[in-house]
This record gives C-alpha cells, structure tokens and sequence, in this order.
C-alpha cells in the first residue's frame, strides 16, 4: 500500500507501516501536502501549513529509523501527519484564535505542550486548522478565514468551534487532528463531520500553550478516523503540567492496550428524557442503532438538563467577556458581529446570575455523579440534526424552530459543564447522505471506558468514519 493509500487509513496503519519500513514517514507528510494543495480550496480546513518543518521532522525519522534506532521504531504515532486548531501555540505560527485581532501579535516561540508530546510520540505536525472566532460558535462560519465546509456535502456547515480539525480528518488530508471543547467544540464537528473525537474529563489534559475562551469550560483534544486512533492521541498527550492549574497531577493511565477488551460487565444505559425530545428523527434513530448493538438499553434520565445548559450559557458569557473587555472597548469592529455580540451581552450579566449559575453547576454534577453510580457509561446522541447547510438560520427539531448556531450545542453543553469524559462517534445510514454522531459518556477518569465501547461498535460496524469523496 503506498503513501496516498495509507493516508485515507487510519493512524495506526501508517505508523505501523512506517515501522515496517514499507513507507517512508516522508512519503506520508508529502501524501498529505499534496491531498491538502488538492482539497483545501473546496473545504478551508487549514489557515497555515508548516510544510518545511514536517519535511525536516520526517526527514529526521526515516534516518533514525535508518540508523537502527529502536526507541523511534517503537513510538506510537510514528511518522503520522497531525493538524491543530489555530488556537494552539506553534511555534514560528501567531495563535490566530480564528480572530482578526490577534493577527498583530509576534509568532509564539515554543509549540505548546500537547504538540510537543504529539511530536515527541512520532506525530508530524503539518499546518493549523481554521475555528471560530475565539472558539465562539458551533459552525466555523469565520468571516475573517472563511466557513470550513463540511467534506461529504461543501454546501453544509462542519460544525464548531472546532470545525477545521473534524473537516480535516473526514476530508483524508490528516488522520489525527486536536481541537478545544469548552460547550461541544469537539463532539459538534465529530458529529457533523462523521468522525471519532474525545472531550477528555476536565483537568486531563494541560491546556496551556493555547488560547483560552472559558477556563473552567475549556478541554483540549483529539480527533482521529478510529477509536484507536484517538486513544494513541490520547495518551501521547496525557500527564500533568503545573503550568495550568486545572490540570491534576494524576498518574497517566494509557487506553490504547485495553481498548479491545470484552465490554462484559460494564453497565451501559441511554440518556432518555432531555436528550430524546431535544433530538430529530435522525439522531434519535442513531442512538437506537447504537442501543441495539449493544444489546438493547435501558433509558435513565438526569434532572434539570435545560437549567444546565443554561448556566453553561451564562458562564461561557461572563468569563470569556472578561478576557475580551480591553478588546471590546477599544477594537470593536475586528470582532466578528456574532462573536462582539455574545461577549458585551456577557460583561452585562449581573453577578448574581454567574452565581447561580455555578450553583446549578455544581447541584447538576452531584445528580451526574449519582447516577454514575449505577451505570458506568451513558449513550446520547450529539448533535440534534445532521449538518445544515452554510448560512442556515434556523433549525427544526421536534416540531420546533430553533436557531441553528446555537442550537447544535443543545446535547452537548450540559455535559461539558460538569466536565466528564465523552466520546464522539459517527453513524451512517440515519440520513440519506449524512452522519450524525453519539455521545458515549463516562465516569470522570474513565475515558477508557467511553473508549472501548466505542471500539466495539467500529468493530461491529456500527460507528465508522469513511474519508469524503472530494473532486
């Protein structure tokens, strides 16, 4: 199999084929510059390539490998092309944050942590992904970059804020992206897009080295075209960092070795009440599938979703317009509407709103925490449509109108509140042309847990992530 084959493959084939010597880790990065001068102009997923720094590093592989040595030969993601969300430090590349605003500041000077572990597993970085502005939406609809188009249907949204990182992974221009999740930024454009990604448990991962919108919301992490593939991510990027004070000093516990471990003995429900009547037809029937094919579930419910959501509203408003004030009173028109808009609504919100809103916050973790007790992963469908087309202002979801911005958080963001690990996974076949995902939920820590089951159903064929036809 050579370069452009092993490039619409999964992450693990390549690594394994570069150990292997059947390919070169050069060959590889060359295949994904080549796809993404080929299919970047229809999807806008990339804002910068770094073309000459992945050629130096995979140049600098193969003569490792060459060399006879087995500390490389043994590296999990060795040789793997890998993209990031533009608001991840590179170093020599400004963290552009999807914004026109921070367009004037100096480049960084060091990759930020998670790429420095991604490239010290094997990974080659090869360019930054496009987002919305300050990671302030769900459809990467960037008027300063242009809308990333979703790569199975370019009239369609790839969702947000993180839509470049999902588009670059169904498009087959990189394998692994990482992204940022503070209200689903992840989990939206894995569902839209019809790829794997995983929002971590709050604190897993350090997030330092990249630009904030609401620290005690903000996850950073991966995407991949496999289960497997997100869990090598995963893990290379896994251990603490002082540096962020979220971050837990806790011991790395790998997922990739018990990945393919028997699902026998985990307690596996679906999330009823919310998360079914806030869903259309082909969601709902995603959740059925995946429910079927594990053996039929039972559905339990956790109260008071909507005021979850709520007070995820209200502190995404009020802390990322603290971090924007001195911007908004002295550069308002760089921002874009949409974004300037929510942020000067949020520095007017009274205090006592953001204190009830942690309140809530709280209350709703301690239910969460309850019913984790009895049950050891949840399924929920993530996004409540498939992707709509560009510019859509409205949505229908149980005989309601919605709008469609944001909208597509509504089954996201009352878990990413109280910060437990989910896993993205896309289903075909509920629409006529497009997937659409589920949320595969866990205990805090047990990211292993949401990893396996959805292994299993890939194995099963149930979850799958095909790169897009693209001309």
């Amino acid at each position: 199999m050579n370069a452009d084959q092993l490039l619409l493959g999964p992450a693990h084939a390549m690594a394994a084929a570069v150990r292997a010597g059947t390919v070169t880790a050069e060959a590889l990065v060359q295949a994904s510059l080549a796809r993404i001068e080929r299919t970047d102009t229809a999807v806008n997923a990339f804002t910068d390539l770094t073309a000459a720094r992945a050629l130096a590093a995979a140049q600098g592989i193969d003569a490792r490998l060459k060399a006879g040595d087995e500390a490389t030969r043994k590296l999990p993601l060795l040789g793997v092309p890998y993209a990031v969300k533009n608001l991840f430090d590179v170093e020599g590349l400004t963290t552009l944050a999807g914004s026109k605003i921070e367009r004037g500041q100096p480049a960084a000077r060091q990759d930020g942590p998670l790429v420095q572990r991604m490239d010290a597993m094997g990974a080659v970085l090869v360019g930054a992904l496009n987002m919305d502005e300050y990671a302030y939406g769900f459809t990467t609809e960037n008027s300063h970059e242009g809308p990333t188009r979703n790569p199975h249907d370019l009239s369609r949204v790839a969702g947000g804020s993180s839509g470049g990182s999902g588009a670059a992974v169904a498009a087959g221009q990189v394998p692994i992206t990482l992204g940022s999740d503070t209200n689903g930024s992840i989990r939206v454009p894995s569902s839209l897009c019809g790829v794997f990604g995983l929002k971590p448990t709050y604190g897993r991962l350090p997030r330092n080295g990249s630009y904030p919108f609401v620290a005690s919301l903000d996850h950073l992490g991966p995407f991949g075209r496999s289960a497997l593939d997100v869990a090598l991510a995963y893990d290379a990027m896994q251990g603490h960092d002082g540096a962020d004070p979220a971050c837990v000093r806790r011991a790395v516990e790998p997922t990739a070795p018990t990945i393919t471990q028997s699902l026998s003995g985990l307690r596996i429900a679906v999330l009823g009440g919310y998360f079914h009547d806030n869903a259309g037809p082909d969601a709902q029937a995603a959740v059925a599938r995946v429910a079927q094919a594990l053996g039929g579930l039972h559905a339990v419910e956790l109260p008071e979703v909507a005021r979850a959501r709520a007070a995820a509203f209200v502190i995404s408003n009020a802390e990322g317009a603290t971090l924007h004030l001195p911007d908004l009173r002295l550069r308002p028109g760089d921002f874009e509407p949409l974004s300037r808009d929510r942020f000067l609504a949020g520095a007017l919100l009274p205090a006592a709103w953001v204190l009830q809103a942690q309140r809530v916050r709280r209350w709703f973790a301690l239910r969460a925490a309850e019913l984790l007790r009895d049950v050891d992963v949840l399924i929920a469908p993530a996004t409540p449509v498939v992707a709509p087309p560009i510019g859509s202002e409205w949505i229908e979801v149980g005989g309601q109108r919605l709008p469609a911005r944001p909208s597509l958080g509504l089954l996201t963001q009352p878990l990413s509140c109280i910060g437990l690990p989910v896993c993205a996974a896309p289903v075909w076949g509920c629409h006529p042309r497009m997937p659409i995902g589920v949320q595969i939920i866990a205990a805090p820590w047990r990211e292993d847990h949401a990893l396996r089951v959805a292994h299993a159903l890939e194995q099963a064929g149930v979850v799958q992530a095909p790169v897009a036809t693209l001309p």
